[in-house]
C-alpha cells in the first residue's frame, strides 16, 4: 500500500471534468480531476462506505448547489471535513489541507457517467496511518 502523501502528487496525467453529488440532487459539484490515480482506505470510516477516492487541489471544484444541504463530520485528528448532504446522507466529496491551498477528496461513486470498472485503485492503509 503506498502511503497518501506518494499518492497525492501534484501533477496529474488525466485531468477532465466531471460533473457529480449526491443522490437525491441537493448537492452538485463540477470537479477536474484525474482517476487515473483513485485510492480505496481502510481507516474506519472509508472502510464501512466503500468509497473510491481522487483528490485534487480546491481551485479545480466548484460547488454549484447545496452549500445549506451539508453537514460535516471530523473524526480521529479532525483534519478532514467529510460532508454529507443532510437529506440523503451521501457523502460525495471532503475537504483536508493540500500543498498550496485545499484539497478536494471526490467520492468517484459520486460523479456521473464514471465507468467504475475501468479503474485500478490502489488501497492505502489509512487505518495505520
Amino acid at each position: 500500500m503506498l502511503a497518501l502523501k506518494e499518492k497525492r502528487r501534484w501533477y496529474y496525467a488525466q485531468m477532465k471534468k466531471y460533473t457529480g453529488g449526491c443522490h437525491c440532487g441537493k448537492v452538485r459539484f463540477e470537479v477536474e480531476a484525474d482517476l487515473t490515480n483513485t485510492i480505496t482506505c481502510n481507516c474506519s470510516h472509508c472502510e464501512k462506505k466503500g468509497v473510491i477516492l481522487a483528490f485534487t487541489p480546491e481551485s479545480n471544484f466548484t460547488l454549484l448547489s447545496g452549500e445549506n444541504d451539508l453537514i460535516d463530520y471530523q473524526f480521529n485528528k479532525k483534519v478532514i471535513h467529510h460532508l454529507f448532504c443532510k437529506t440523503c446522507g451521501v457523502q460525495s466529496f471532503g475537504k483536508g489541507p493540500g500543498k498550496d491551498s485545499g484539497t478536494v477528496a471526490i467520492n468517484v461513486r459520486c460523479l456521473d457517467d464514471v465507468d467504475l470498472s475501468t479503474l485500478s485503485p490502489t488501497p492505502y492503509d489509512g487505518k495505520n496511518y
